[in-house]
């Protein structure tokens, strides 16, 4: 796997996930490039690292995701690696007549309808280079669902089995596929979500980054840190017991 060298896009690059995976490109010599809608975050990280560029860009806009291509082809030529990052997690009881339906269909739309559109995309641009990776960053919840997050699961169970899917289909064209599968972390979207008080031992984004980096660079498909090791495993031996366990 290569390490340095490489334009790396980022989406939901601007805080959590996102920027501690960026950092760790570009401390191993990466061109590195951040999206998200809010500009004003993107604009605070550049102050910060004055060597990343940034690109206000909603990944569930056609229109910008088409402009952001054209964009990184003629500053930079195209990219190498894709990292799906953006998302967001929404608590709801589905008992409840009340609940928004339109943020749950914009919670699909921005974890599982937006991967696809940006490799969609982009992957002309990954055909072009040498050492293409696509990197989809999903969930433990994939392996096993947490009930008061039933739209969030669903769509992180939907990129693994999509991810999955496209893997052998995108291998003859040289593009590696990686999927990275965090347990909660310590990021706004846990705060937000109210995940900090559920026993569920948040991770710091620095630390998963550190993790993701060691297997990313041995090439390892399926990155499964902290706690999604074990809901990969128990999601096989005993599916009820850890969905009670998660669920309690």
């Amino acid at each position: 796997m290569q390490e340095s060298n490489q334009k790396v896009l980022i989406t939901g690059g601007g805080s959590g996930i996102g920027l501690s995976l960026a950092r760790k490109f570009l401390a191993h010599g990466n061109t590195v490039i951040i999206t998200g809608r809010n500009l004003s975050k993107l604009e605070r990280v550049k102050a910060e690292l004055p060597s990343i560029h940034i690109f206000q860009s909603d990944v569930t806009r056609e229109d910008e995701v088409k402009r952001l291509v054209n964009d990184t082809e003629n500053e930079f030529g195209g990219i190498d690696v894709l990292i799906n990052n953006a998302g967001i997690m929404l608590l709801l009881d589905a008992g409840n007549e009340g609940n928004d339906l339109q943020k749950q269909f914009e919670e699909i739309e921005i974890n599982f309808h937006a991967p696809i559109r940006m490799l969609h995309h982009f992957l002309p641009q990954l055909k072009k280079s040498k050492n293409a990776v696509l990197v989809n960053v999903s969930s433990g919840l994939a392996y096993v669902p947490f009930a008061q997050a039933p739209v969030y699961s669903g769509t992180k169970a939907a990129v693994h089995f999509w991810t999955k899917s496209i893997r052998p289909q995108l291998r003859p064209h040289k593009i590696k596929v990686i999927e990275l599968l965090p347990p909660v972390v310590d990021t706004k979207l846990a705060h937000d979500a109210d995940l900090k008080d559920d026993n569920l031992k948040p991770m710091p984004s620095e630390k998963l980054a550190e993790l993701f980096w060691k297997d990313y660079s041995k090439g390892k498909e399926e990155i499964t840190p902290g706690l999604s090791r074990g809901l990969k495993i128990m999601s096989r031996l005993a599916p009820k017991f850890i969905f009670r366990q998660l669920n309690k």
